[in-house]
């Protein structure tokens, strides 16, 4: 009789508790909510996969054109200094309209659950995203700079700083776009080992992943 009485009022206890329980559980949740940029959209994501694969059509054409250069005695360093000017004129076009669309949806987002587009998680995902970028981007100028075998290694290695951004920003955002940078991080590191397909690589990872990932996240 004693264990039934003492097990009717843990429960009593309980339930009078589950309010208070309740009540820390919100406030757990929207101090985690507070560290986080949620506002990103995955419509985002689907159109910076479309205009990456529309920028890997254009390299190839570029590439082309600078192989038929060469063939047709053109010489060889003006006609490389053209394509890699040609290139990153398209990979800017590319990114500016990634950026654009991102930027767009998410304001389109943050104005529909009521948030501030940029605030200090905004900010501090900014921030952890563009270290990584900023210092793929010189290590890949770098290289393009030498004008030898080591320009084929480009297209890996802006895989893997992207990967490596993204896994370092998914702190102040989203917990999957973990999983993306992680796929980004081993498509760049096999791209290594064929230099060759670059391009191709570059397609599936820019386009292709983020197509899907978007896809999956709207």
């Amino acid at each position: 009789m004693f264990k039934i009485n003492f097990a009717s009022q843990s429960a009593f206890k309980m339930n009078e508790n589950n309010p208070h329980l309740e009540a820390l559980n919100d406030i757990r949740q929207m101090m985690k909510q507070s560290n986080r940029f949620l506002s990103l959209s995955g419509l985002s994501g689907v159109f910076a996969g479309l205009y990456a694969l529309a920028g890997a059509w254009f390299g190839d054409i570029i590439i082309n054109n600078y192989i038929d250069a060469i063939r047709a005695g053109e010489e060889g360093l003006k006609a490389y200094n053209k394509m890699i000017m040609q290139c990153i004129l398209v990979s800017a076009l590319v990114l500016g309209l990634s950026l654009a669309t991102a930027l767009y949806f998410s304001a389109q987002r943050a104005k529909k659950t009521g948030q501030k587009l940029f605030d200090h998680t905004a900010w501090r995902l900014v921030v952890n995203l563009m270290v990584p970028l900023i210092a793929g981007g010189g290590f890949c100028l770098a290289m393009l700079y030498h004008t030898d075998e080591r320009a084929l290694m480009v297209g890996p290695a802006t895989l893997v700083f992207y990967g490596l951004a993204l896994v370092n920003g998914s702190k102040y955002t989203l917990h999957d776009i973990r999983y993306l940078g992680y796929l980004e991080i081993g498509l760049g590191i096999i791209a290594c080992f064929l230099p060759g397909f670059g391009l191709v690589f570059w397609a599936i990872g820019f386009g292709l992943l983020h197509i899907i990932y978007g896809s999956i996240m709207w």
